[in-house]
């Protein structure tokens, strides 16, 4: 796959994790708000503690999701592949969607899922597109030269 369709495709990925971060942040906020104001608890719980515990959820999720955009973004802007520590967080970001997309179908709709989805889809994409291009600072043998011969 070519630079043409890669690095769009890879920029179009942390954009779209940048606006999910913070979506999911507000979305808790949202929900923490109205926990607070109706003093809700669950099981005996204190409405305190889960209006803190909604908005430490969001801000987790938020800066993970903001973590995962960096990797999509710096090969947008270099064409370089991931490193070491960006393709495993890549991996859990696209498993993270797809077990958000299975709950999102019984608990939110068929909207959330496909948005879900797509996600999903841009995440990998990105990483198969990167697939053989070498990391920064990774050393690569010179063309034209046989890596065996002594």
């Amino acid at each position: 796959m070519g630079a043409v369709v890669r690095r769009p495709v890879a920029g179009v990925a942390a954009l779209v994790l940048l606006v999910e971060a913070v979506g999911f942040v507000f979305l808790n906020g949202v929900m923490a708000t109205v926990v607070d104001n109706q003093q809700m608890s669950l099981a005996g719980l204190h409405p305190d503690a889960m209006s803190t515990g909604a908005w430490a959820a969001g801000a987790a999720l938020g800066l993970f999701l903001a973590l995962c955009a960096l990797p999509p973004a710096r090969a947008a802007l270099t064409d370089r592949g991931f490193g070491r520590v960006a393709r495993p967080v890549l991996v859990v970001c696209a498993i993270l969607h797809a077990v958000l997309g299975a709950l999102a179908v019984g608990l939110v709709g068929w909207t959330a899922f496909l948005y879900l989805m797509v996600v999903l889809g841009l995440i990998v994409l990105t990483l198969v597109a990167y697939e053989g291009r070498p990391a920064p600072g990774a050393v690569t043998a010179p063309t034209g030269t046989d890596p065996t011969a002594v």
